[in-house]
């Protein structure tokens, strides 16, 4: 991924989940550690797909992270509030599609920013499911921060 900063696409809702920076958070640099992030990154897309599908699209369907991609841009150090992670979905391909994540401080400057590459599964077979059309539409729902 490049270093540029990831923009939110007009006809993507961005899903805003507020970060907490635990002293456990902190490693030995005096900063958030990295493996911290990606659990961010996949604490946002659940968050996001939680308050947008009910319980039984959430029995019907389920997702697996294939891969993560992260920039680091700026340490966040103890005590830190106001932490935030912005997200958005991608194209569909198939069961797969990318969600991107940015990392924001209370100044909303970009700390990090991520994609992970989600696949649909059918909940009880564990097999890739074609992501449906109505389901995608939910994304495409700009609203204002969540």
């Amino acid at each position: 991924m490049a270093r540029a900063v990831l923009t939110p696409r007009e006809d993507r809702e961005v899903f805003v989940l507020p970060l907490e920076v635990r002293p456990e958070h902190i490693d030995a640099n005096g900063h958030v550690n990295n493996v911290v992030y990606v659990g961010w990154l996949q604490d946002a897309g659940t968050a996001h797909w939680n308050a947008r599908f009910s319980e039984d699209d959430r029995a019907r369907w389920s997702w697996v992270a294939t891969r993560h991609e992260i920039d680091y841009l700026r340490g966040i150090e103890p005590g830190a509030t106001g932490v935030v992670a912005r997200t958005l979905v991608g194209e569909p391909h198939g069961p797969r599609f990318n969600r991107y994540v940015r990392i924001e401080d209370a100044q909303g400057r970009v700390c990090a920013q991520g994609v992970t590459e989600w696949v649909l599964v059918d909940a009880a077979t564990l097999r890739p499911q074609r992501i449906p059309p109505a389901m995608l539409t939910v994304f495409e729902t700009t609203s204002a921060d969540s």
